[in-house]
């Protein structure tokens, strides 16, 4: 199926965002695992998943529409300590969140009803679980203080 030039490039766009997110988490949930922070590795490893299922969902689509994935992934932040990655990893969700909202609002001018469809849902787990999880864990540091909170993470 022939699809919209513009929707197309835009998802190509959103692929980039999506990798750059799979291999933030990566990084970072890789160094909890190394300070010893298991339940925070665990966490953001699955989010890590959940980005690299988005990318496969909009490479997939690019591919359904007759384009060709554009595999070039934005640049990523890595934190240095448990604040600096929650921090970098709450600002690139407010980047995806953002340039999802967009997709969805050319989506729906272009009538591709099925790919604003797929963009809204990838907005709902960005902001509903991803953004809101990693606000609470910064809130929650703000609360309790850095070193209990790093102590409930082990």
């Amino acid at each position: 199926m022939r699809g919209n030039p513009e929707v197309i490039d835009y998802l190509n766009m959103l692929i980039g965002g999506e990798l750059a997110a799979r291999d933030q988490y990566l990084i970072h949930s890789r160094m909890y695992e190394d300070w010893g922070l298991a339940k925070i590795f665990e966490r953001i490893d699955h989010e890590m998943q959940e980005e690299a299922a988005h990318a496969d969902s909009i490479i997939r689509r690019v591919l359904f529409l007759e384009g060709t994935p554009n595999m070039n992934r934005d640049d990523i932040e890595t934190g240095e300590d448990v604040i600096t990655c929650l921090k970098a990893d709450l600002k690139l969700e407010y980047h995806v969140r953002e340039k999802l909202a967009i997709g969805v609002k050319l989506c729906e001018e272009k009538g591709d009803y099925v790919t604003r469809d797929m963009l809204r849902q990838q907005m709902s787990d960005t902001e509903e679980d991803h953004t809101y999880w990693l606000e609470k864990q910064i809130r929650l540091i703000e609360l309790i203080g850095l070193q209990n909170y790093i102590q409930s993470q082990m």
